[in-house]
């Protein structure tokens, strides 16, 4: 039977509309995105396959296009719609980041720097721009690297803060290995930017190491 077939109150759409998307299962909010189904399977069914394969959600939404689409019921619309909901919900992060006011601690922005890199397969360094009272200016990819390193050049980092405006940056980069401690050429190269930063008096407020679930402050653990 497939989901039209389902009496109105039990289709997921329906249930959105009538109770809000919290109360959703993941399989409901999948099955949205599927809409069809194949041939003998509801997108219900499709959905609730796709979690016992991969996990999670998040296992689905951080698999490969190749992966995703070779499972029967996704193919590229259905994998190419996960993934503008995924961008969507990471740039809402993104905006409440920059709205929300002045950044005073490392748990302000958690949230979104954890759905922004700690699914990425290889090392993503960026910054947080900010203005003198430390509202969020811009949020700037700035350099990608390997799956266990990536270059940083000081004099890139000082050329966009200077081209921002900006009064202090926070850097940030992920560990995709999921361990978010410092290694000592993480250390080493904050040191570098903090200096580079402050030749052009601009404060280099943190650098956060972005792990699994977690992730270091080093102004926290006094690297900076």
């Amino acid at each position: 039977m497939t989901i039209r077939n389902w009496p109105e109150n039990e289709r997921p759409r329906e249930k959105l509309l009538r109770r809000g998307a919290q109360a959703l299962s993941d399989a409901e909010l999948l099955a949205i995105f599927i809409h069809h189904g194949t041939r003998g399977r509801s997108a219900m069914a499709v959905a609730r396959s796709l979690l016992e394969s991969h996990g999670s959600l998040r296992g689905i939404l951080s698999a490969s296009r190749e992966k995703l689409c070779a499972e029967p019921g996704v193919g590229p619309c259905r994998y190419a719609e996960l993934q503008a909901a995924l961008e969507l919900g990471k740039r809402h992060l993104a905006e409440k980041v920059i709205r929300e006011g002045p950044l005073t601690s490392p748990a302000q922005v958690s949230d979104y720097l954890q759905s922004w890199l700690r699914d990425r397969p290889s090392e993503v360094f960026a910054c947080l721009f900010l203005d003198t009272r430390h509202h969020v200016l811009a949020v700037e990819e700035l350099f990608q690297g390997t799956v266990n390193g990536t270059s940083v050049h000081p004099r890139e980092v000082v050329r966009r803060a200077l081209a921002r405006n900006a009064a202090a940056v926070i850097a940030v980069h992920n560990h995709p290995s999921g361990v978010a401690d410092p290694s000592r050429a993480d250390e080493a190269m904050t040191r570098r930017l903090r200096d580079a930063l402050a030749l052009v008096d601009i404060s280099l407020l943190d650098h956060i190491v972005v792990g699994d679930g977690h992730q270091i402050s080093m102004s926290e653990t006094g690297v900076l």
